[in-house]
């Protein structure tokens, strides 16, 4: 698996079960929805570039930090914390693969302020009868790639994205349900534990 697109390009077409003839929710519901998400996990599934198809954990605290915590026989794991991006394998004694969240799609919906309504932040913004999807890119670095992040409303909930990597690479993650605002310990987002408990294990 391209660990590389993993990362800067995460959701299976939704399968719910909603009225047809949805309205578009409005980009400041969808704002007011990312800056009031704090903490979250959750199950998901992810289509890799390759077809493929992983399980794992997810676990958000934003702002600045996410967590891919794969199930096995898949030895991946990405932290994002500290303004950096890391990708580890856990069968290698590697170092794992560092990139600056900022360099990252994922950077969009991990800022402390979330403002959709920046110029070029949003290239599309359009709703079926399922769900909204919006597309979003960092203005700043339009060449990283973008991200398409999907809604549903009646309450707004996010249920999956797909990013896209600045060699075309998509990756899709769909999110199962998830529980939000609970405690979750700083260290679930350090880069620098986790590359420890690497060196102690080798």
């Amino acid at each position: 698996m391209n660990r590389h697109s993993l990362i800067l390009a995460p959701f299976l077409a939704l399968a719910l079960s909603l009225p047809a003839l949805a309205d578009k929710i409005p980009l400041k519901d969808i704002t007011l929805f990312l800056n009031e998400l704090e903490t979250a996990q959750g199950g998901f599934t992810q289509i890799n570039p390759d077809g493929t198809i992983s399980t794992g954990m997810i676990y958000i605290n934003r702002p600045g930090r996410m967590r891919f915590d794969y199930d096995q026989p898949d030895p991946a794991l990405v932290i994002a914390g500290g303004g950096t991006v890391a990708i580890f394998d856990r069968k290698s004694n590697e170092p794992p693969q560092q990139f600056p969240l900022k360099r990252t799609p994922l950077s969009v919906i991990l800022e402390s302020d979330v403002d959709l309504g920046q110029a070029d932040m949003i290239t599309d913004h359009r709703a079926d009868d399922v769900a909204t999807t919006i597309t979003a890119q960092d203005p700043e670095n339009p060449d990283i790639g973008f991200i398409e992040l999907v809604f549903t409303a009646d309450p707004v909930e996010l249920r999956q994205w797909v990013i896209t990597d600045e060699s075309g690479s998509q990756t899709t993650v769909i999110l199962g349900e998830m529980e939000k605002g609970m405690k979750l310990s700083p260290a679930l987002f350090s880069v620098l534990l986790e590359v420890q408990k690497l060196q102690e294990n080798r």
